[in-house]
């Protein structure tokens, strides 16, 4: 598939679909020489651990494609941009209706090759497929400190903010006396049919909620879904072998769930840092992470300068008035559960800052917070809700967004 558009400068690329066999190696080195996020002294860059499709493999309806130079001063066949995009069907948050939202994820142009109008020309073919494929609304994410991204989605793609995000990300080389469950919380593992009843109860309203939860819950990746409520109280039906969700009908007065996602498993981040913020990092290790929390030293000074994977919880709800214990239980649980698998060195989790229970979330003093856009464009006919509701993305904005770890 080659796809081309717009002005001279652009025509130098050839847009053209991930070939594994021809592109892994050069697709694999892009990827090093990209950052996707950068702070003074160091950047984070992504290992997708030899396959480029990690992200969105999982989704049945997905697709990667890449620039490759047609002339000179771009490189004569060289890959110079990547962007990956998916397909899934999501709730709108308004009653029974859902919608074909297209994905958008990876997008990164090589370094010396950027401000040449071949981010724009990825992104054209990249929803001009998804528009092919029955995308009604397509939608993406970002950094709130990636200026240039946000221009190019807001200002050359007319992407509208959608929602803030906050990511919380903890290592898992913090002191154990800091995550120590309340001895009154009783936690527990659902079935998998369990965990799908409870979701499909509870969220299939909400924003995002995706149609397809049963593969989310069935896949390898799913590491399974814990519940949390206080040992004083009964639940009545959840040790039932059934399937039927008597359990959904006797919930406790306050309880809280989560799912966790092998993210570690499938790829993985790696701090770079120049030689003398390397020099300055050894120094700050050895004073000890206390001084550094006073100091208000940025995460990455805490982060090993190698591989690093992590957990993603995700499904998070919680209902009653202890929803904050229940979910900070919850979050210990995680913790402690994959403090010494080898590759897993952080545990991560993203809430909308709109999100009710964006306030119950757990905060110690070795929480980090990164701030994460999400933006969206309508590009089809909303065949999936009512006539007036096109607009349901803006639409009740104080409501949980479901998080998809697929595509994290």
């Amino acid at each position: 598939m080659e796809l081309n558009y717009g002005s001279s400068m652009e025509m130098s690329v050839v847009v053209r679909e991930y070939d594994g066999e021809r592109d892994l190696e050069e697709v694999e080195k892009l990827e090093r020489n990209c950052e996707i996020g950068s702070r003074r002294g160091f950047s984070i860059i992504t290992n997708m651990m030899g396959d480029p499709l990690c992200r969105v493999r999982l989704f049945p309806l997905h697709v990667m494609l890449v620039g490759v130079g047609v002339a000179e001063f771009v490189g004569v066949g060289e890959i110079v941009g990547v962007v990956r995009g998916c397909m899934k069907c999501v709730g709108t948050g308004l009653g029974a209706g859902n919608v074909w939202i297209g994905c958008i994820l990876g997008l990164r142009v090589s370094p010396k090759h950027r401000r040449m109008g071949i981010g724009l020309k990825l992104m054209k073919s990249i929803e001009a497929w998804a528009v092919r494929n029955g995308a009604e609304y397509i939608l993406l994410a970002t950094d709130e400190n990636n200026v240039a991204s946000i221009n190019l989605f807001s200002l050359k793609c007319h992407y509208v903010k959608l929602s803030s995000l906050a990511i919380f990300v903890q290592l898992t080389d913090t002191h154990p006396k800091i995550h120590a469950p309340s001895n009154d919380v009783a936690i527990e593992k659902l079935s998998i049919e369990q965990a799908i009843l409870l979701y499909k109860d509870r969220l299939a309203n909400e924003k995002f909620f995706p149609l397809d939860i049963d593969n989310i819950l069935n896949e390898e990746l799913s590491l399974g879904t814990w519940v949390s409520y206080y040992k004083g109280e009964r639940w009545s039906g959840l040790h039932c072998k059934g399937k039927d969700g008597e359990f959904l009908n006797n919930t406790p007065s306050s309880w809280a769930v989560v799912s966790m996602w092998k993210t570690y498993d499938s790829y993985k981040f790696q701090v770079k840092a120049t030689p003398l913020f390397r020099c300055i990092h050894a120094s700050l290790k050895q004073i000890g992470p206390n001084f550094l929390h006073c100091l208000r030293i940025p995460l990455a000074c805490k982060l090993p300068l190698k591989l690093f994977g992590f957990l993603f919880l995700y499904g998070l709800h919680g209902e009653g008035d202890n929803v904050r214990e229940l979910l900070n239980s919850l979050w210990c649980f995680a913790f402690n559960m994959v403090r010494d698998v080898r590759d897993c060195k952080a545990i991560v989790s993203e809430v909308s800052l709109n999100d009710p229970l964006y306030a119950h979330m757990p905060w110690v003093s070795s929480t980090s917070c990164i701030n994460d856009i999400w933006f969206f464009k309508r590009v089809g006919t909303s065949k999936g809700v009512m006539k007036g509701e096109e607009n349901w993305v803006e639409m009740n904005p104080r409501v949980h967004c479901f998080v998809d770890p697929r595509d994290f």
